[in-house]
């Protein structure tokens, strides 16, 4: 479960200070996001079996991102600035090519000033559904066009639009990327069989 870390001169950081502050720890391992109202949140690392589920997904995203030119994949790593001002960082994101174009270089360095049109995330052993909706939610409100929630633990996994904040928990099938990752087609079955 994260951690808030309420420490005023934390909560006063600008975006510059902030992503230093995030590079500067990063080599300790430690991973944090900043909330809308400014407040750190400390990220405890993934298990091992949480990693590799991470990685598995993403991987298909990827191979499908290199298949079909349109956009940009990024990995778990990667922080985005959403325009509620918070910082997000998804399992797996996906952003158009056409959208990230338009976001300045110099801006593309740091946590970049986008929500990603796609974002994944994946929940491991010390995290619970409702922390997960609302940063589904959180995503939607701020211009992601879909979502994707799994539990690999549960084998079932929800589906977030603008228009669907409230979606249905269902079991693993082959889920696809609709009109915003069109021609993904995962099935989640065989993703996450073999890791345990």
């Amino acid at each position: 479960m994260p951690q808030v870390l309420n420490i005023p001169t934390m909560d006063t950081m600008n975006d510059d200070e902030f992503f230093a502050f995030c590079e500067a720890n990063r080599r300790n391992g430690m991973h944090f996001e900043r909330d809308k109202n400014g407040s750190i949140i400390f990220m405890s690392p993934t298990g091992s079996i949480g990693g590799s589920r991470d990685l598995e997904i993403a991987f298909e995203i990827k191979f499908w991102a290199k298949e079909n030119k349109q956009g940009i994949a990024f990995g778990s790593s990667t922080g985005f600035t959403l325009p509620d001002g918070s910082v997000k960082s998804p399992d797996v994101a996906w952003i158009s090519r056409a959208r990230w174009e338009r976001v300045p270089p110099a801006m593309r360095r740091k946590f970049a000033p986008i929500c990603p049109d796609f974002v994944v995330e994946v929940i491991s052993e010390s995290d619970n559904w409702s922390e997960h909706e609302n940063k589904m939610r959180e995503y939607m409100a701020n211009g992601c066009r879909l979502g994707w929630l799994i539990d690999p633990a549960e084998q079932t996994y929800m589906i977030f639009t603008p228009n669907n904040t409230n979606p249905e928990k269902r079991p693993f099938e082959v889920i696809n990327g609709g009109d915003v990752l069109e021609g993904l087609e995962i099935d989640l079955r065989t993703v996450f069989e073999d890791i345990g």
